[in-house]
């Protein structure tokens, strides 16, 4: 077992998403109407399968391109952060994902094209990715499944705290391939049918989403701060959770401690698994009572290690809006009262907290606030 808490004074100066609504402010008005960006694909794209819910960038095949067809979007979103003056030694990188370039390579082994092979590993993905944005070389890569983008951004934190950085940028991309979404539904949790986060049903189901952001993180700029961080990993299973829910208290209770006396609403992780969110649901409600859970991947699938990020701008474009999206596409019975179907005013709220959780029992949250 290994967990680590730390409370921090770090601002979110910029922050932005990428997801088939588009940005951050469009994604969130989408997700207020109640729109669903899942659709049912082919799992094997091209190669035919099951129709399951995948939420694909608009005229982007699930099918990878060379060079990726997803890179002139990153590209886009990443604007307002490239060039040389990231990937120094004072203003460093750091880049998550679970897939990186597993599209390239999967493409590389069936058809044999040789030029996917370039972007086909996380360093030669992170590196064309560096290469196109004109980045320095200080850019450091992290992975660990759906909690990856959290792991980038307390390691960026503890960075500024150090005194080590004067600012540092946190980025993370996950585009869908056949490989992807073929080893989700060999797990029987990527099917035909819809997620819909903790609804008590009697069959569990994910879809899956292209997502990306970014995040600028600074010791003195920004109306938002990142108050406060938690990781835990439970290392019980190469999947599933301790079915008595200890894990996901253990993540929860240093956040529910640094957020004493706040009133707070939960951006949780809520894929549409039955077990996973029945456990995920109650932690929550007794680390946070009171406090309304909504999750998203019901509407924008699971963007896998860029959740925490992609749903971290989008919170953040919730509180600069004065309002929350509900949990979309779910319906009552809710595992729990907490679980908030509709939007609502966060006016009255002091913060959020967003929490990511991973195969084998990996947790991360984090509380952010006005700063």
């Amino acid at each position: 077992m290994a967990s680590s808490a730390e409370t921090s004074a770090v601002r979110l100066a910029s922050c932005d998403c990428l997801t088939p609504f588009g940005n951050a402010a469009a994604t969130l008005s989408a997700l207020l109407r109640g729109e669903r960006a899942l659709q049912p694909v082919p799992v094997l794209g091209l190669e035919g399968g099951d129709a399951v819910p995948m939420a694909l960038l608009p005229g982007r095949a699930l099918d990878e391109t060379n060079p990726p067809a997803w890179l002139h979007s990153l590209q886009t979103l990443l604007a307002p952060v490239a060039g040389p003056q990231w990937g120094t030694s004072r203003r460093p990188v750091c880049v998550t994902s679970s897939n990186f370039g597993v599209g390239s390579l999967y493409e590389l082994r069936r058809t044999g094209e040789t030029g996917h092979a370039a972007q086909g590993t996380p360093h030669g993905s992170v590196a064309l990715v560096r290469r196109t944005l004109g980045w320095g070389e200080n850019v450091a890569i992290f992975s660990h499944a759906c909690v990856s983008a959290h792991l980038g951004l307390v390691h960026a934190t503890r960075l500024l705290a150090a005194g080590a950085a004067d600012e540092a940028l946190v980025v993370s991309y996950d585009f869908l391939s056949p490989f992807v979404a073929g080893g989700f539904h060999a797990l029987k949790i990527l099917n035909a049918d819809f997620p819909a986060p903790y609804q008590d049903r009697a069959t569990g189901s994910i879809g899956l989403g292209d997502g990306a952001g970014y995040a600028v993180l600074s010791r003195d700029r920004g109306g938002l701060a990142l108050a406060a961080h938690s990781l835990h990993n439970e290392m019980y299973h190469f999947t599933a959770n301790r079915p008595d829910g200890a894990g996901f208290a253990a993540a929860l209770g240093p956040l529910a401690a640094a957020a004493a006396g706040r009133r707070l609403w939960v951006k949780g992780h809520g894929t549409g698994t039955l077990e996973a969110g029945r456990l995920e649901a109650a932690a929550i409600a007794r680390a946070f009572p009171g406090a309304p859970l909504v999750g998203w991947k019901g509407s924008l699938g699971h963007t896998l290690g860029s959740c925490g990020l992609v749903e971290l701008a989008v919170a953040a474009a919730a509180i600069g809006a004065g309002r929350t999206p509900g949990t979309v596409g779910s319906a009552p019975p809710a595992f729990t009262d907490s679980v908030a179907l509709a939007p609502f005013d966060n006016a009255a709220f002091d913060g959020v907290v967003c929490a990511s959780n991973a195969f084998g029992g990996a947790h991360a949250a984090l509380l952010l606030s006005h700063a």
